[in-house]
């Protein structure tokens, strides 16, 4: 039986302060990014393809901040970073810091299929996706008049140089396909008005994207830096593989340790054995998930199932 989740970013969302416009258009895009992950497993599909599917859609709506739409860095351009990861034999590939491929995720799965590497940063990391021939866009693309609007709000704050809402904006899916096989995929412009070639959790195998036919796959939303630090997607593998955890008390262990070094966010989680399971330490969360057999759900607050 197979089995998909997305998420589109955890933080400070709640349902009285969020318009419900915006609302309803991100949970539009996450039944569309199911559908897409969903058409690939029921066809039997791989869970690697699943994820770059579901997550490529994520990247192109700019209710999301990943891919078009994704936050302004301090100097008003995009710095994307995206990651994916096969269960099977923890094959993985990354992107760090790149403005050129439309759809960052399918660059990272390149490195991954196409290089002996496993993460590319910058400029040339934009050099491999125009001699890969991925396909590119240019500032207009990314850039939406709402960021530039955000980020110039930023800009006028006297301590304006990070994002202090709290909207981890990343997106992200983790797939289990009908041959047993776990996969996850991760991508995200980081955090707006960031500075100094900032780069998160997202591309780094083990912290906020990693995938383990032993253990789970597991993809992560939330403040990086901490993510980083408590290696969040990896230790949550390693809890189930080595102790026999089920993969919800896993996580709420290592969201736990997240808590207690000072981050917030969350995560979701596929295994082998077909079973789900999305924590977040935040009051919301965008994710939906959908299984063989099973009708799509979609939430985002913290008091929907």
């Amino acid at each position: 039986m197979w089995s998909l989740m997305v998420h589109g970013g955890a933080g400070i969302l709640r349902r009285e302060d969020f318009p419900a416009g915006q609302a309803e258009g991100a949970r539009a895009g996450l039944r569309s990014a199911l559908a897409a992950g969903a058409a690939v497993l029921a066809g039997g599909g791989a869970a690697l393809d699943a994820v770059e599917a579901a997550v490529r859609v994520l990247e192109d709506d700019p209710h999301f901040n990943a891919g078009r739409g994704a936050v302004l860095s301090y100097d008003g351009c995009v710095s994307l970073d995206a990651a994916i990861m096969d269960g099977r034999a923890r094959a993985a590939g990354a992107v760090a810091g790149v403005s050129a491929a439309k759809n960052p995720v399918s660059l990272a799965r390149r490195v991954m299929t196409a290089t002996p590497h496993v993460l590319l940063s910058g400029a040339g990391a934009d050099q491999f996706a125009r001699d890969q021939e991925v396909e590119c866009a240019g500032q207009e693309w990314f850039a939406t008049p709402e960021r530039r609007r955000q980020l110039e709000e930023l800009r006028a704050k006297v301590d304006g140089w990070f994002d202090a809402e709290m909207k981890y904006g990343t997106v992200g899916a983790v797939a289990r396909d009908a041959a047993g096989h776990v996969a996850a995929a991760t991508s995200t412009g980081g955090v707006m008005g960031k500075r100094w070639g900032r780069i998160g959790d997202t591309p780094l195998i083990g912290a906020g994207t990693f995938a383990d036919d032993r253990a789970c796959a597991v993809s992560a939303t939330g403040s990086g830096e901490y993510f980083i630090r408590a290696n969040v997607a990896a230790e949550i593998a390693a809890r189930v593989r080595l102790t026999g955890a089920g993969i919800g008390a896993a996580a709420d262990a290592v969201l736990a340790e997240v808590r207690a070094l000072g981050g917030t966010g969350g995560v979701i989680i596929a295994a082998p054995s077909g079973d789900t399971a999305w924590r977040f330490v935040t009051p919301g969360m965008f994710r939906g998930c959908v299984s063989e057999g099973d009708e799509a759900r979609m939430a985002i607050f913290g008091d929907e199932g």
